[in-house]
């Protein structure tokens, strides 16, 4: 008798990704670090304090902390019912940008103050985490119909007011891309027909081809958006070293000077207002010049690690709904790992992309750790038998 309760009780214990968990909080601990490192020396200079930045992003991590614990211990489930009114509302918060509550910083109006606790709410931000719950629910509902050519196109246009409005409301393409990204991923993971995909990006790849043809072309630089000049500075950036090619230029100098083992911690010469907000997107150039190249293998394979992780999760959760759920968070953290990497090694146009848990800013990661809370929410329905 007391053999057969204790075997029940183990059939009904659940299952919690403490190592998921160690790693989110080591690339918090190592962003802190990293970003007192960078931004020292220009917040000492802009406001009489190195720790500025450091404070800052410190309240972040608490405050993600919180939203993370809270998100985790809320079953998944519960918020199913609201996708549909996050997907509006996300879609709604774009525009208020364009009131008065809206910020301008670093010459975009990308943020909406928060009346009475001086915290800036970015909503691309909310849109990434309201995209992945409705995609979330929508495949599940759509069923077979996804197979189909239209309901394939039904879902990716859902994604895409989205990004177009991030895009031209907050002037944020990566946003865009990242939003648009997420929703491609999760559709391929729940699709069983890959060709589309295939023909979808081979159409891409031909456009992006297309596009850097047409604008190569001899006069076109004088007719260019600052877009179109950021890719011609990408394609040769020396000869836009004192214009869109500079914080390229300086992020591969910091790069290059790292070497295998880099200059030591806090030993940057680039950041010394060299590279522009060095603790935003460029932060990985430093890690590589102050830790080397040591420093940034160990990074990348901490990021592996947690989308490791979150596969594991994903491949055992109890329905449809928590893996796609984890898939999204996946793609999201993959997508803008990825593009920031790429980004500050010149591998393509450089836009403004945040490493995430890495990178300086509260938005960004309030809504990471939110993300995480929801990938622990679906860990914790996990029974331990089905592992």
């Amino acid at each position: 008798m007391a053999d057969r309760k204790r075997r029940k009780k183990e059939q009904t214990e659940y299952f919690f990704d403490y190592s998921l968990l160690f790693i989110v909080l080591f690339l918090m601990a190592f962003g802190l670090v990293m970003i007192y490192s960078a931004s020292s020396y220009e917040a000492y200079q802009d406001f009489g304090s190195t720790s500025y930045y450091l404070r800052k992003q410190l309240i972040a991590d608490i405050l993600g902390l919180v939203v993370m614990i809270v998100m985790a211990n809320i079953p998944y489930k519960f918020w199913q019912r609201f996708t549909t009114i996050a997907y509006f509302a996300s879609f709604a918060l774009i525009f208020m940008v364009l009131t008065p509550l809206g910020v301008d910083s670093h010459g975009a109006r990308r943020w909406i103050r928060i009346p009475g606790i001086g915290f800036n709410l970015q909503p691309a931000e909310v849109a990434k985490v309201c995209m992945i719950l409705f995609l979330a629910n929508m495949v599940c509902k759509m069923g077979k119909s996804l197979r189909t050519p239209k309901g394939l196109i039904v879902l990716i246009a859902m994604a895409v007011p989205h990004s177009v409005a991030v895009w031209q409301v907050t002037d944020n393409l990566s946003s865009a891309i990242i939003i648009l990204g997420i929703a491609v991923l999760m559709i391929f993971v729940a699709s069983p027909d890959y060709k589309k995909f295939v023909i979808l990006g081979v159409i891409a790849v031909a456009a992006v081809i297309g596009i850097l043809v047409v604008i190569t072309q001899p006069g076109m630089a004088e007719k260019l958006s600052f877009r179109g000049e950021r890719m011609l500075a990408w394609l040769n950036p020396e000869a836009y070293a004192q214009g869109k090619g500079f914080q390229t230029l300086q992020a591969l100098y910091a790069i290059g000077s790292g070497g295998i083992w880099g200059k030591g911690l806090g030993q940057s010469m680039q950041k010394l207002d060299f590279i522009p907000e060095a603790q935003n997107d460029m932060i990985f150039s430093i890690i590589c010049e102050e830790l080397g190249l040591f420093g940034a293998i160990a990074i990348i394979l901490m990021f592996i690690m947690l989308l490791w992780r979150m596969m594991i999760v994903a491949n055992n959760a109890m329905d449809l709904f928590g893996a796609l759920i984890v898939v999204g968070v996946m793609g999201h953290i993959a997508i803008q790992v990825i593009l920031n990497i790429a980004v500050v090694t010149n591998t393509i146009p450089n836009t403004g992309i945040s490493l995430p848990f890495i990178s300086y800013g509260g938005s960004s990661v309030l809504f990471l750790m939110m993300e995480i809370g929801l990938v622990l929410s679906v860990a914790r329905r996990i029974q331990l038998k089905d592992l």
